[in-house]
């Protein structure tokens, strides 16, 4: 009787949340019917957020943006397909569409003028909670109430377009690529900096869904002490991923027992089993490197937490893409002075609220996140990894001895903003 029990409130459970269609245009009609500059708040459910309703024009075409704009919707955690219609009505639409803490899902897209397209693509939404209980894991104060732990799901568009209607429909089976990972993994909520888990998810097909637990400041006991090893295998299914990058942080923690083949390997090689226990599939990724150049030459900081992961990796036959080596390739080619572009470094007052200069040699800012996640990317192609199958048609390949240069970078910037750097170094 209680198997019989479960099974039914599992049911209830999966198929409790429907799919809601949101449609901005005077012409038709939908489960929610949007005309007007409504905004988001918490008993109504849905609406643009803040304060971005003042920036939309509506027409029998659809909702079109005139400043970067955010709309919400209250949701459960779970894994969802969104299908956005967007329309160009006069003129050539160029679209680009972050979700939660600025994960980029559309890059540039451009509609010509007198049509329209409908856009696909996965949003993993999570909570604190484990299991559904009260048991949660826990956040850094900084933490508490940016888009990727709140309540809901955000989407933010750019200026100039269209939306004609927007589907949000719950996957009920998608392969999850889990992000277990530091200040250079996780998903910045706020500009000017970024990592390459938030540029990951722009080359990452319908087949998958991106879930980025990757925390600033995190290194393997911390993130395992927070309960976030816990909550990615509390949701792990079997032929999930958990891409792991640690190191930064752990070569801050001394003492006996401690360093790259004391506690790092040892949990290491934990996180590993136990991902593996629930039919996971561990892949490991050796530590950015720091831009730290002396006499015109990088020099490496990492001291063995690199080569640790390495051994690790061959002990336990586990998939390794070596960060550290790409990352070096990409500075050393870019040069001492040209690699500060691909890093949060700018005069005084180049953002709003900003009144000292940003000088920093371990955060990226998205060109440099998006160079980083081009190659893992180009690595997983190159090394034929499992990981493949998840990849969109036609990425172009990537060189890190030959890296993009910033003159050719063009992504539209988020609007909110922060001067204070991420947790960790």
């Amino acid at each position: 009787m209680m198997y019989r029990y479960l099974s039914i409130l599992l049911l209830l459970t999966t198929f409790s949340v429907k799919s809601q269609t949101f449609s901005f245009t005077t012409k038709n009609k939908a489960d929610h019917h949007i005309t007007s500059g409504v905004s988001y708040i918490d008993n109504q459910k849905f609406g643009f957020d803040f304060q971005t309703e003042k920036d939309i024009l509506f027409s029998e075409n659809g909702a079109t943006t005139t400043a970067p704009t955010y709309f919400s919707v209250n949701l459960p955690e779970d894994n969802y397909q969104i299908s956005i219609t967007f329309c160009a009505p006069e003129k050539t639409s160029e679209v680009t569409v972050k979700a939660e803490s600025r994960r980029l899902m559309i890059d540039q897209l451009q509609i010509p003028a007198g049509t329209k397209e409908t856009v696909t693509f996965n949003v993993h939404l999570h909570y604190t909670e484990i299991d559904g209980a009260n048991y949660k894991m826990e956040l850094k104060s900084r933490e508490v109430g940016i888009l990727n732990w709140d309540n809901k799901l955000t989407l933010e568009f750019s200026e100039g377009v269209t939306i004609e209607h927007i589907n949000i429909q719950p996957l009920n089976r998608v392969t999850t690529l889990f992000l277990a990972g530091d200040s250079t993994v996780t998903d910045q909520d706020l500009e000017p900096w970024a990592s390459w888990g938030q540029f990951f998810t722009n080359y990452i097909n319908n087949k998958a869904v991106v879930g980025n637990y990757a925390s600033s400041g995190a290194s393997l006991p911390s993130f395992k002490g927070q309960k976030r090893l816990e909550k990615i295998l509390s949701e792990l299914k079997k032929g999930d991923y958990v891409l792991i990058e640690f190191g930064h942080n752990d070569e801050k923690i001394k003492g006996e027992g401690n360093g790259a083949y004391g506690l790092y390997t040892n949990l290491l090689k934990e996180y590993i089993t136990k991902v593996r226990a629930k039919g996971g599939n561990p892949v490991l990724l050796t530590p950015t490197q720091r831009r730290f150049f002396e006499n015109g030459k990088l020099k490496p900081t990492h001291g063995d937490f690199p080569n640790a992961m390495r051994k690790v990796a061959k002990e336990l036959n586990v998939q390794l893409i070596d960060l550290t080596k790409l990352t070096t390739d990409m500075y050393e080619s870019w040069g001492d002075e040209n690699s500060r572009n691909a890093f949060v470094q700018y005069p005084a007052n180049t953002f709003p609220g900003q009144t000292e200069k940003l000088e920093d040699n371990t955060h990226f800012n998205t060109f440099g996140a998006n160079e980083i996640a081009l190659a893992i990317v180009q690595e997983i192609k190159n090394q034929h990894l499992e990981l493949v199958q998840f990849l969109k048609p036609n990425i172009p390949n990537y060189n890190p001895k030959k890296p993009n240069q910033i003159a050719d970078w063009t992504l539209p910037m988020s609007p909110r903003f922060e001067s204070e750097k991420p947790y960790g170094n």
